[in-house]
Order: C-alpha cells, then sequence, then structure tokens
C-alpha cells in the first residue's frame, strides 16, 4: 500500500540538514537545560532526550519517566526549540501529549513488534503530531514498512523514518551495523518519506559519528538525530556515543551537502557505461544458469544429488581469492556467489524434480 504523508514541516537551517539532537537520557533538570541551551545557541531546532530508557539489561539507569517531561516542556518555553522524546507504550504518549511533546519516535525493539506497534497506533488515533519510526533491530524491511504502515493507517500522515542501524551477533567496527542498502530499498518503495539518519546508535562511539553523518548525506538522507550531552564522558548511559554541542556544530560544519537532481554531462556518460554494463551482467548471468540447467538435466540422468559441497566451496575460494586480487570486498564477492548459487541449485532442483 502506499502511505498517505504530508510534509514534517519542522524547523530546520537551510545551510545545514535537518537535526535532532540532545542527549541519550534525560538525566537532570540541570543536564537537560544546559545541554538545550548550548544546543540552542550553536542553532539547533529540534531537541531529543530519551525519558523512558529500558536497557538491555535490568540495573542501569532506565529514564526518570514522567519526572522529567516538565524539563523538555521547560525547554521548550526557555529556548524555543521543538522537544522530542521516544514513546513504546499507550501511556507513554498519553503522557508526552499532557506535556506538550512535540515529536514523537519509536525505538528499534518496539518496532519489531506489531502487537506494539499496532497498540501505539491505536493511541495515535486523533493525533496530529510527527511520529519517526526506527528500523527494527532486526534487518527486516517489510517488518519495518509494517510498522510504519501502521502509524499511517492510524491517521498519522507527518511520518518519518529513523535508520539506526542493524543488530548483529559478530562485533565489528560499528555498534549497529548500517547495511545501507535496506534504507535505500525503503526510500526507492516510498521516496516521499523522509528518512533521517542516527549516527550515535550505527556507530556506538563519538569519533565514528562525523564520517556517517557524510555517508548519510552523500546517500541523499533528510537529516540527522544525533545524540549530544553537555558533558558526555559522565553521562548516565551510553556514554561512549555521545558529543558535546560544540563538537556536533564542529561537525555539522564540516557536512558537504550534495544535490541529487544536479546532472552533469559526464555524469549521464558515467551512467550509461554503468548501463551497457549491467546488461553484459544480466547476459552473463543469463548463460551461466543455462548452463546450470544442462547440470541439471546430467545429475537427472545420473542419479546425482544437486548439492555438491565440494564444489561450491571451491568456488567460493576461487572467486574470493580473485576478488581480493580486483579490490572487491570479501564478503560482497561471497554475497553474490551465494546468490547465485542459490539461483543455480533453484533451477536444478527443477529440472530433477520435473
Amino acid at each position: 500500500m502506499e502511505l498517505e504523508l504530508q510534509p514534517l514541516n519542522l524547523p530546520s537551517d537551510n545551510e545545514r540538514p535537518f537535526v535532532i539532537a540532545g542527549p541519550c537520557s534525560a538525566e537532570t533538570e540541570e543536564q537537560v537545560m544546559t545541554t538545550a541551551k548550548q544546543l540552542a545557541m550553536k542553532g539547533c531546532h529540534n531537541f531529543r532526550a530519551g525519558v523512558w530508557k529500558p536497557r538491555t539489561k535490568p540495573g542501569g539507569f532506565e529514564g526518570n519517566g514522567e519526572k522529567a517531561l516538565p524539563w523538555l516542556a521547560q525547554v521548550k518555553k526557555e529556548t524555543g526549540m521543538l522537544v522530542s522524546t521516544e514513546v513504546a507504550t499507550p501511556e507513554h504518549i498519553e503522557l508526552a501529549l499532557k506535556y506538550g511533546i512535540d515529536i514523537f519516535w519509536v525505538g528499534a525493539r518496539t518496532s519489531a513488534n506489531p502487537f506494539a506497534m499496532q497498540a501505539l497506533a491505536d493511541s495515535l488515533r486523533g493525533v496530529d503530531v510527527p511520529v519517526f519510526v526506527k528500523n527494527p533491530v532486526n534487518p527486516d524491511l517489510e517488518l519495518w514498512i509494517g510498522a510504519l504502515e501502521r502509524i499511517n493507517q492510524a491517521g498519522i500522515k507527518r511520518l518519518g523514518a529513523i535508520h539506526r542501524g542493524f543488530s548483529s551477533y559478530e562485533k565489528k567496527i560499528y555498534r549497529n551495523m548500517p547495511m545501507w542498502q535496506i534504507p535505500i530499498e525503503l526510500h526507492r518503495r516510498i521516496p516521499s518519506l523522509p528518512i533521517i539518519s542516527d549516527p550515535s546508535h550505527i556507530g556506538g562511539r563519538r569519533e565514528l559519528i562525523a564520517p556517517l553523518c557524510q555517508q548519510a548525506m552523500d546517500l541523499g538522507f533528510d537529516g540527522l538525530i544525533v545524540e549530544s550531552h553537555c558533558d558526555p564522558d559522565k553521562a548516565w548511559s551510553d556514554a561512549s556515543q555521545q558529543v558535546t554541542p560544540d563538537v556536533l556544530d564542529y561537525i555539522l560544519s564540516l557536512l558537504v551537502i550534495r544535490d541529487e537532481h544536479t546532472m552533469t554531462e559526464g555524469i549521464q556518460q558515467l551512467r550509461k557505461q554503468i548501463d551497457e554494463l549491467d546488461n553484459q551482467i544480466m547476459d552473463i548471468l543469463a548463460k551461466r544458469m543455462r548452463v546450470c540447467r544442462e547440470i541439471g538435466e546430467y545429475k537427472k540422468a545420473n542419479n546425482m544429488t544437486v548439492l555438491q559441497a565440494s564444489r561450491y566451496n571451491e568456488i567460493l575460494a576461487k572467486r574470493g581469492a580473485q576478488g581480493s586480487l580486483c579490490g572487491l570486498g570479501a564478503e560482497f564477492v561471497a554475497h553474490v556467489f551465494e546468490s547465485i548459487h542459490e539461483e543455480s541449485v533453484r533451477q536444478q532442483m527443477e529440472i530433477i524434480n520435473k
């Protein structure tokens, strides 16, 4: 289905991307107000702070709850910034509306649960507030779209998505793997949906925020949501991924914002080359599959199994080494040939089972 969307109409600086900034958690009134005033002095228009903060394991700081909502209302009164927080239950929505919170976002753990999303959607009926939905913790585009659809069907038309990366069992450079292809596909499917990036949660370390912000801009994202704290080293939650308002201002000042609509003759010619090469790739894949079908006929005639594990391992090893020599990433090459092998097996199974 198509989403019924309206412009977010949220304030932003024309010289910078749309930005929501503020601490991971609203810890104390002093911390909230100090951070907010520093951000306002740097030209920030949209303030964020977590009020309800359930952690992966119990025992840590889990937010001040309703106690913190008047602090956000005071930020709005004293700085003029719009204020936002995460909501995960109908009670959160009721309290956030009571204290005049301007913008809501739905977290990754909540968006992964259709029951929770429907409960939030039911609570938002008749309400006109901008709502951002983070991607689910697992890389499931349909689940993300389903969460957005539920909110939209409740009548929320000022809707946006937040890309915060995806959980991975393996510990790598990022806290959450970006998997940029997923938000890119979301944009292809719903081009009118604003998508902003959350470099704090993707990176998990403050030194990764600047390059992740630039990468999001290079990919045409509409804005950013960044965790900023007046004294990040003493933050009560996620200290390592927060930056001071001064550092955030510096990061934003260095961003290069590219015009996706500017098309020069040079890039047009390069894209024509890409199209020609893509056509060649498709032709080669079709020829490869014809050979695979012939192999399927041979296996059927000689009562052989479709899957030959030693041959599959040989292909991955050879092509992985070849890819490295060609300057291609090992993971990329493995993924390509895993997909090719999967299609080869499918076609051979069709022949054997005829």
